[in-house]
């Protein structure tokens, strides 16, 4: 199974630059880069190309994945079509991973909001009344990660993990994510303590948690023991180096290359809304006082600059804050249950959570 569809979100983030722009050809191997060139012209600006390996220390499934061809000149996809087929792969992707790490999954709702309970197979007795609450991945449009994200966590903690069905752009632009997960995380505050509480996301869950942090804490509400901010970024009016370097497909250098122009990043999320607002684009919000996080993400990771840029605010805010960075891998590649490195990715993530649990009781 491969990672197909974890980059609806950056598939999102260019679309309107690849349908303005004019039809190209499919690079082939006749007309591909035979050797590394670089250039810097008057600007500043590098022109460059570079013949880049697989890494040689990734598992022999990570090599066959990275090295799924994908051509780069894809035409865009409907919203509708992108939503339709996200779906089906998540629920292969569902089953997959419950295989590993099987668990009870209940539809139901909290504070009026949709959300899926996944309660694993093998409760942690320490951990009984905790909960690990979920925002998950999919461009804002999407849903791409509420069982990909929930399943193996769950089971891997033995914690019992929510995931927010949050309202979707387009049709409901920011602020709605926000309201709707702080909704359901005032809901468990009434039934549990906040040290008894983890958030976390991937991709456009992992910046609607750096986003739910800065409003948790503007909201003057109290904070949740942990937080896991898993490909992200906290910053709406920049794209950073790795939003040039890789391409919009997810799967690093494979697939289609557009124009990064920020203002075209998630537009139909950002809405009306300031790219410097506090809460959209934490980085400019007062990050003193953060919750430990954990911050993951991978070298051929199109969103790499972003989440590496908040890691380091963190940590000039003087928060707990920790990084970790996947040789050779594209954009959440921890979706993928076949993979060695996924496996050991969610491991990392679900020994800190258990970690800080534990420490805050």
């Amino acid at each position: 199974m491969r990672i197909a569809l974890s980059l609806v979100l950056v598939a999102s983030l260019t679309a309107s630059a690849q349908t303005a722009a004019p039809k190209p050809q499919p690079t082939t191997a006749a007309t591909a880069a035979q050797r590394d060139t670089t250039y810097i012209d008057a600007h500043g600006t590098a022109h460059i190309t570079r013949i880049v390996p697989v890494p040689d220390d990734l598992s022999p499934e990570a090599q066959r994945s990275v090295s799924h061809a994908q051509p780069d000149a894809t035409p865009p996809e409907s919203l509708a079509h992108r939503r339709s087929h996200t779906d089906a792969w998540q629920l292969t992707a569902r089953d997959a991973w419950l295989k590993l790490y099987p668990a009870k999954i209940t539809n139901t709702r909290i504070a009026g909001v949709p959300v899926r309970v996944v309660d694993p197979a093998r409760p942690n007795p320490a951990l009984r009344d905790d909960v690990l609450l979920n925002v998950h991945g999919g461009g804002f449009d999407s849903d791409s990660g509420s069982y990909t994200e929930t399943v193996p966590i769950a089971g891997m903690t033995g914690v019992r993990a929510i995931a927010v069905l949050y309202r979707l752009s387009p049709e409901y632009a920011f602020p709605a994510a926000v309201d709707d997960s702080i909704a359901v995380y005032k809901e468990l505050l009434k039934t549990h303590k906040p040290s008894q509480i983890v958030l976390y996301g991937t991709s456009a869950g992992a910046i609607l948690t750096g986003e739910l942090a800065s409003r948790i804490k503007q909201l003057g509400l109290p904070e949740p023991a942990a937080l896991g901010i898993f490909s992200g970024f906290g910053d709406f009016t920049r794209a950073g180096d790795s939003g040039y370097l890789f391409t919009i497909s997810g799967n690093g250098f494979a697939g289609p290359l557009a124009p990064v122009r920020v203002s075209q990043v998630l537009p139909s999320y950002v809405g009306k809304t300031s790219r410097r607002d506090p809460v959209l684009s934490p980085i400019f919000s007062d990050l003193h006082g953060m919750p430990p996080t954990l911050f993951v993400t991978s070298t051929r990771d199109i969103l790499l600059s972003g989440t590496s840029n908040l890691h380091r605010a963190y940590l000039n805010a003087g928060d707990d804050a920790r990084l970790i960075v996947f040789d050779g891998l594209p954009h959440a590649f921890w979706y993928n249950s076949s993979l060695p490195e996924a496996l050991e990715a969610n491991h990392d993530m679900a020994a800190f959570f258990v970690d800080q649990l534990k420490r805050s009781h």
